[in-house]
């Protein structure tokens, strides 16, 4: 554990003077408070809390934003190390691959967590300072600030395996992207096309849940949604979220950080120093 948290500090002042803690907070702060300033409009017609509406509105964000950070921090993780000619000096050091890769997810999640933090603090205050109600949607917002982190674990370890994978971080980068592309934009597009040329047949009923657990974005999303009171403000995966278990979503989500850490430690033991 001392190596690990040795690693984790280092990692940790690497980022601040790479700047990706300062920019990380900023774009989520600022988001977070635009999105917080438009969160008003429905609050009425839902019969919902402004907070819950914000919450609902920052899952939305999140599902892009966090992946996307997450991935911009890890894709040179392992390459960089490679690129550098600092791999081989680490190596010989008493500390193992895997606690190398642990030691720079703990610092790349504290990271993530300061983003995260600052810019749901910044919406709930501004929800709570206009609307006396908005207190009620506080365990929601708990929910989605720990849930994202999660998710950020997710594309971290992802993004350790992509750069393992690649070995210089502009293929990494560009891996990265791709994956960015893939799992958050093109397989819900891919689904939804699916489902439209379904009909309403045996995708749509059977498979179609699965396959939304099986992406980490959509079980996030799925989870978060299931508990909120203003699931109608994200109408194009409302009836998801009501129809499966959340539980179930749940599951997905705890499980997929440890499979993508997983893939990042074999990729990272083929790596040569």
């Amino acid at each position: 554990m001392r190596r690990i948290l040795a690693t984790a500090a280092t990692e940790f002042r690497i980022s601040l003077r790479n700047r990706w803690v300062t920019v990380a907070v900023a774009m989520m702060a600022v988001f977070a408070l635009v999105l917080s300033a438009a969160g008003s409009a429905p609050t009425g017609a839902l019969g919902a809390d402004r907070l819950s509406v914000t919450v609902a509105s920052l899952t939305s964000l999140a599902v892009y934003l966090v992946p996307l950070v997450a991935l911009l921090m890890s894709f040179d993780g392992v390459a960089g190390e490679v690129e550098r000619g600092t791999l081989p000096l680490l190596l010989t050091y008493p500390v193992t691959r895997p606690e190398i890769l642990i030691g720079k997810l703990l610092a790349h999640v504290a990271v993530l967590t300061l983003a995260v933090g600052a810019g749901y603090a910044i919406a709930a205050v501004a929800a709570v300072t206009v609307d006396a109600r908005a207190a009620q949607g506080l365990p929601a917002l708990w929910r989605l600030m720990w849930s994202s982190l999660l998710l950020g674990a997710v594309f971290l370890c992802l993004g350790y395996a992509l750069s393992a994978l690649s070995r210089r971080p502009a293929g990494a980068a560009g891996l990265a992207i791709g994956l960015w592309l893939g799992m958050i934009v093109l397989y819900d597009l891919g689904l939804l096309a699916a489902v439209v040329a379904d009909g309403g047949g045996w995708f749509t009923t059977d498979l179609f849940p699965w396959l939304l657990l099986a992406n980490p974005a959509d079980a996030f999303r799925l989870f978060n949604l299931a508990a909120s009171e203003a699931t109608a403000a994200a109408a194009g995966i409302a009836g998801a979220a009501n129809a499966i278990p959340a539980h179930h979503a749940l599951i997905s989500i705890l499980l997929w950080p440890l499979l993508a850490l997983a893939a990042a430690v074999v990729a990272f033991r083929k790596v040569t120093p």
